[in-house]
């Protein structure tokens, strides 16, 4: 299961999601947290649609999108909608 996490440089709620997300690792060995930077993955990000970061996309061993979030999710949210990915 792959959650990939959009980020950018100046951006503090992206610092309280990245701590959520290294928690959901921690929690969840079957999870990998890939981060991207909007500015440098510019085409991913337009890709995916994102406009505002953070944003954080789960997707199951398909590739399927089972769950976005926009802002600082909670752990419960993320672990929830990992649970559903896997």
């Amino acid at each position: 299961m792959e959650l990939t996490y959009f980020s950018s440089a100046f951006c503090e709620p992206c610092m309280q999601t990245r701590a959520v997300l290294a928690e959901v690792e921690r929690l969840v060995p079957q999870a990998t947290v890939r981060e991207l930077d909007v500015v440098r993955d510019v085409a991913e990000a337009e890709a995916d649609g994102i406009r505002i970061t953070p944003t954080v996309i789960i997707r199951d061993a398909a590739g399927i999108e089972v769950f976005r979030a926009t802002g600082v999710p909670t752990l419960a949210q993320v672990l929830v909608a990992a649970a559903k990915a896997l």
